[in-house]
């Protein structure tokens, strides 16, 4: 599947996209299991696939999220700091970082804009 393709889809087609080609490369590894996969190179290309889908996800997110006034912002941080208490929270570790970096330059804009 080319980007272009997919940079043209809709979040709801991509999520539906993801999902068949995530079920797609399962049954690619149940079948290479059984040693019935004709062509092996399906599996490597459908987690590129995959891969490319949720980059573009991601990338979705973060122009999203950049969007998100300061108010919501401050209110996803709270709840955030919230879930972090204890080891294995990595993502909520990561997300916190990207929200006070938003935090940051949104802050140092508004500090050069004056």
């Amino acid at each position: 599947m080319k980007t272009g393709d997919l940079r043209n889809m809709s979040d709801e087609q991509l999520a539906l996209t993801l999902g068949e080609t995530e079920k797609h490369l399962f049954q690619l590894r149940f079948q290479s299991a059984t040693d019935r996969l004709e062509t092996p190179s399906e599996i490597r290309k459908a987690k590129r696939d995959i891969a490319r889908i949720k980059t573009l996800q991601r990338q979705r997110q973060l122009v999203a999220f950049g969007k998100v006034p300061d108010a919501e912002l401050a209110t996803q941080l709270a709840g955030l700091q919230a879930k972090i208490e204890g080891p294995g929270k990595r993502r909520f570790k990561r997300a916190i970082v990207r929200i006070e970096t938003i935090q940051h330059e949104r802050a140092a804009q508004k500090g050069s804009g004056k």
